[in-house]
């Protein structure tokens, strides 16, 4: 079984930043952002790619950088320039080696209001 604890969420105001964190346990693939705004259907973020490379929503490209340490089974979202549209609770995933299981953690409010 994997588990998949995020933190760093909270408060911010238009224009402001947080940094998410994530940590998975056991042996894992992939790690990535996922995001649901009350009323809307949960959406990518930020992930990487099996080519390692980095995939954003174009909502918050040039905004938003995700970012790991490999070695902690960590992944990071670095969220600048909050828009209030960014409110939401944010969940991690985490994709074991064996079998390729997709794992959630259990989500992390971020609200950005004045």
């Amino acid at each position: 079984q994997v588990q998949v604890v995020e933190s760093g969420g909270g408060l911010a105001q238009p224009g402001g930043s947080l940094r998410l964190s994530c940590t998975a346990s056991g042996s894992i693939f992939s790690m990535g952002w996922y995001r649901q705004a009350p009323g809307k259907q949960r959406e990518m973020v930020a992930q990487f790619t099996t080519g390692g490379t980095r995939n954003y929503a174009e909502s918050v490209k040039g905004r938003f950088t995700i970012s790991s340490d490999n070695a902690q089974n960590t992944v990071y979202l670095q969220m600048n320039s909050l828009k209030p549209e960014d409110t939401a609770v944010y969940y991690c995933y985490a994709i074991r080696f064996m079998g390729g299981t997709l794992y959630w953690g259990q989500g992390t409010q971020v609200t950005v209001s004045p």
